[in-house]
């Protein structure tokens, strides 16, 4: 099991760095503006043509539906769930013995011999979204930075959350 851990915290780590470089160097690489342009222009684009509120709106709530789908269908949601349920017990537990230093400073090793766990889970569906959400994003501020500056950021922040927690909802994900 550590070794497939090792592995995909591996392909993590290869996604982060491929993304991070087409985000650097995005205005270098032509092919790749060129080629995501042409995906995102007649569809994203066209939305955003139409009007730029609900458009970018639409491709708000389409985005978070697919990352929400992705850590739903590419995540172990019961283990999520058991460490989340074990977070609130230690939760509970540090809360009853905030006045014993010796017991809460147990507890809170117990808390974080759990967060490796929960962020590998946590972390696996973005061997499969990191690069496209990159490119997205680079299309986004090629798209809307005339338009709305870097205030765009924040709109899709906001707009993320709300849809995210939506869907999260619908979708019962841990």
């Amino acid at each position: 099991m550590d070794e497939d851990k090792g592995k995909s915290m591996l392909w993590i780590f290869i996604v982060m760095g491929i993304s991070l470089y087409i985000a650097y160097n995005w205005d270098n690489i032509t092919l790749i503006k060129y080629l995501v342009g042409k995906v995102l222009d007649p569809t994203f684009g066209a939305l955003l043509d139409w009007n730029i509120y609900f458009g970018f709106t639409i491709v708000i709530a389409f985005t978070s539906l697919a990352l929400t789908l992705s850590q739903k269908y590419f995540s172990d949601q019961e283990s999520l769930r058991e460490i989340k349920e074990e977070q609130k017990y230690l939760q509970k537990e540090m809360k009853e013995y905030r006045d014993h230093p010796e017991k809460l400073l147990e507890l809170q090793k117990k808390q974080f011999e759990i967060i490796p766990k929960s962020f590998h889970i946590t972390m696996q569906p973005m061997i499969y979204t990191g690069i496209p959400v990159i490119l997205l994003f680079r299309w986004f501020s090629d798209y809307l930075m005339p338009i709305f500056g870097n205030w765009w950021i924040l709109f899709y922040m906001i707009g993320a959350v709300i849809f995210s927690m939506i869907f999260r909802k619908m979708f019962n994900v841990a």
